[in-house]
């Protein structure tokens, strides 16, 4: 059986290779920077599972066993439009036209004889290559955990990462709702860590994958009742609820409380630094309390990107916007901290008094 999938999605690949990627990219005149042709089929196979995953496995739970039962579903609809054209357009474009040339520029790329990163400080896991990947994949989740405290701590990056948490219908859409310089900036640190490790493209690809699947299961409106085998899951991986705490709107008599959940597949990570939250309490309700992050869900794709984009750079060019903390945004999009103070960008106390009440909640 494995033999048999090993064979057809190598044909696949070949087809894809053959009649899409190499015709374009000579088209574009980008073949030589673009890198592999089967590497780059095999990125456009595995999103269309991701799409078929999505879209024939989670979706259809989500109507047998919804969280969250809704009237209507108008909300998801620019989440799906953003998933579309995230894996079947954007995110393909980027990697290969932008971020394995910066790889290769920095010495990655395919693999060599020359063992290097983690084969060549550990060479005991060359030889245990499913062991290696799985610390890959640790050393990967790891370095997302943090990353994601900071783009909640970082007050320029939470006015981007915002964009993701304003959805009031959180669903198997709502992953890649993100705005493009923020995922462009994760995919650039999660490289990095991933070219230091000495991944190859292909189990980087897979390490992608397998992390993406997971994040669009776990932003899922779905309610799974397990008993013990639920509970005991949600201490090895990230599932619906546990991720759903941290997309919950703020609570305004315990206002720390959505800090929590920060985990993108593994929760070991929250368990370890003290960010995780484990509850049975009726639901809370997703989304943020800022009004000006907040009105993300009546706008459109490309409004919402630009909207953002002010937001970013409202924080990013002034002193608030890299003073660590929770913040919402006031007038000129300037970051207001959860602080009785002033800060240096809004102007004095009414900028103050704006905020209150107003921050956004965590993913």
């Amino acid at each position: 059986m494995t033999d048999f999938f090993r064979q057809h999605w190598s044909l696949a690949i070949d087809w894809i290779s053959g009649h899409v990627v190499i015709p374009v990219v000579n088209a574009l005149d980008v073949a030589q920077a673009a890198g592999n042709p089967r590497e780059i089929a095999e990125a456009m196979l595995i999103a269309a599972l991701q799409l078929f995953l999505i879209a024939c496995v989670m979706r259809p739970l989500e109507s047998l066993l919804p969280a969250e039962r809704w009237t209507q579903r108008r909300h998801t609809t620019v989440d799906r439009n953003m998933t579309l054209l995230m894996l079947l357009g954007l995110f393909p474009l980027f990697s290969f036209l932008i971020l394995m040339p910066v790889a290769h520029m920095l010495g990655g790329g395919p693999a060599t004889e020359e063992a290097s990163g983690l084969k060549a400080w550990l060479p005991w896991f060359e030889h245990h290559p499913y062991l290696l990947f799985a610390l890959y994949y640790v050393i990967y989740d790891l370095t997302y955990y943090w990353m994601h405290r900071a783009q909640h701590v970082i007050p320029w990056w939470w006015a981007m990462h915002s964009m993701h948490h304003s959805q009031r219908q959180m669903s198997c859409w709502s992953n890649d709702r993100s705005h493009y310089l923020d995922g462009m900036l994760q995919s650039f640190v999660l490289a990095s860590v991933g070219l230091l490790m000495g991944v190859e493209p292909s189990e980087f690809a897979l390490l992608g994958l397998l992390s993406e699947l997971v994040q669009n299961f776990s932003h899922a409106n779905v309610a799974l009742r397990l008993g013990w085998v639920g509970k005991l899951g949600e201490r090895l991986f990230v599932g619906p609820r546990f991720h759903r705490n941290h997309h919950m709107l703020r609570d305004a008599e315990r206002p720390q409380r959505h800090n929590c959940n920060f985990g993108q597949v593994l929760p070991w990570w929250d368990q370890l630094f003290g960010t995780a939250l484990y509850h049975h309490e009726a639901l809370r309700p997703t989304g943020v309390s800022d009004p000006e992050v907040d009105a993300d869900n009546e706008r459109g794709l490309i409004a919402m990107q630009w909207y953002t984009l002010r937001r970013f750079w409202g924080a990013f060019s002034c002193r608030a916007g890299w003073r660590l903390g929770d913040v919402s945004f006031g007038p000129g999009y300037r970051p207001v901290h959860d602080v009785d103070e002033a800060n240096t960008c809004s102007g004095g106390p009414a900028a103050s008094q704006a905020s209150v009440g107003s921050v956004g909640s965590m993913k």
